[in-house]
């Protein structure tokens, strides 16, 4: 005789909540392929802020020698390199610049000489090295003027 809710004889009831174990190998590889790509991407993200904070570096070092460049002394046309510290170089390039469009005898700067600053900022080692350019523009003193 057969009760009504338990098994027959010979029958084993599958109503027994749970997973199988593919299904749990299944979800673990989903599982580990996402965190795979998780950290991938987080790794990516922690690359991407070092070098923002590396140019940002370089972007005030540049600041500080170009606003301090030839504040004593008179502005000078030529090349010059230097270090900032272990990591940071630079070179600076001052030439003599003109107001586009203008005559060589028509002078807006009233007999004072226009300079371009071009400031390259390097860091990095071998195949690493990377760098950033800044330029600026200063008026300097009529020629052969003393400071």
């Amino acid at each position: 005789m057969s009760v009504p809710g338990h098994p027959v004889q010979g029958h084993v009831a599958r109503s027994q909540g749970g997973f199988s174990l593919l299904e749990i190998i299944a979800a673990i590889a989903v599982l580990a392929i996402a965190f795979a790509a998780l950290m991938q991407v987080a790794g990516s993200a922690l690359q991407l802020t070092a070098r923002a904070n590396e140019r940002t570096q370089a972007a005030l070092r540049a600041r500080t020698l170009l606003d301090g460049a030839f504040v004593m002394d008179p502005i000078q046309s030529g090349g010059t390199d230097g270090r900032f510290d272990a990591t940071y170089r630079w070179h600076l390039d001052v030439t003599p610049w003109q107001v586009p469009g203008t005559n060589p005898g028509s002078d807006p700067t009233n007999g004072n000489v226009m300079y371009r600053l071009d400031l390259d900022v390097m860091w990095g080692k071998g195949g690493d090295e990377r760098h950033a350019r800044f330029s600026t523009l200063r008026l300097g003193g009529p020629p052969g003027a003393s400071p």
